[in-house]
């Protein structure tokens, strides 16, 4: 019987240098840890207490089907849809019930599906006006460039008039500037041309280069896998299963069992 193929983008298997950084990660203690929380919208609740970890330099790829809770994990994370039960820390603070901007503040960024820039501002605007201090590094204007290279010629141009493409490296340029140690990144390829998939999903490797935590929602799930160190499959608000993403990448029996494909 031949071996198991990987998700098409999918990374090969790691070396041994690799696999000892990873190793070390591992030993780290995590930046954010999301403890059984529940979640409602007015009376209707959405999360049934999943739980989950991110460490520093770690990307956790959130995957499941459509409603499962994925984004609503991540805005309980934000304090956009506070949960009721449960404790999220990050960075050794308890955030559960703080507000959105004093959460950001810490060093908590965002990249939501609908990327939420200001239209009528240029794009060097939007980047400088999301510049501020955290115990984290900030990214320069320059870095940014070196991640998305048509930033740089696209700075005097208004958003209102830049592709959905454009508009998700300005986006993630944005939360960069700010500061994040951790940085929440819904659907980042929805919607957008496969060259300009992959050039996100390599700001997703360079964050966790610069040791950047990064927690995934992406229905691509070969764009996930490709970038992801871990996975945490939801169904139905809570976690059912998590693995690393090699064993998910390399088992297409496991792949078919919690993701359907």
């Amino acid at each position: 019987m031949s071996p198991a193929r990987p998700p098409e983008g999918a990374q090969p298997p790691l070396g041994g240098e690799a696999r000892s950084a990873r190793g070390a990660l591992m030993s780290t203690a995590p930046l954010l840890s999301v403890d059984g929380i529940h979640t409602f919208y007015g009376e209707t609740q959405v999360l049934f207490g999943p739980s989950l970890q991110v460490r520093p330099g770690e990307v956790l790829a959130l995957l499941g089907p459509n409603g499962a809770g994925k984004t609503t994990t991540l805005r309980s994370i934000l304090g956009l849809t506070p949960a009721r039960r449960g404790a999220i820390t990050f960075d050794g603070r308890a955030i559960t019930h703080e507000p959105t901007h004093r959460i950001a503040a810490h060093g908590v960024g965002w990249v939501p599906d609908d990327r939420r820039i200001f239209p009528t501002l240029t794009v060097l605007r939007n980047l400088e006006i999301a510049r501020k201090k955290t115990r984290f590094r900030a990214w320069s204007l320059g870095e940014c460039f070196a991640l998305f290279s048509a930033l740089e010629y696209l700075l005097p141009r208004e958003c209102e008039n830049l592709s959905g493409g454009e508009m998700q490296m300005v986006a993630i340029a944005r939360v960069l500037m700010g500061a994040p140690g951790l940085v929440l990144l819904d659907e980042p390829s929805q919607g957008l041309a496969p060259k300009v998939v992959q050039d996100v999903m390599h700001a997703v490797q360079r964050l966790r280069g610069e040791g950047v935590a990064v927690l995934l929602v992406e229905q691509n799930v070969a764009c996930a896998l490709g970038v992801a160190d871990r996975v945490s499959v939801m169904q139905g608000g809570r976690v059912v299963h998590e693995c690393p993403a090699q064993a998910l990448r390399s088992d297409a029996a496991l792949r078919r069992r919690w993701l359907g494909i």
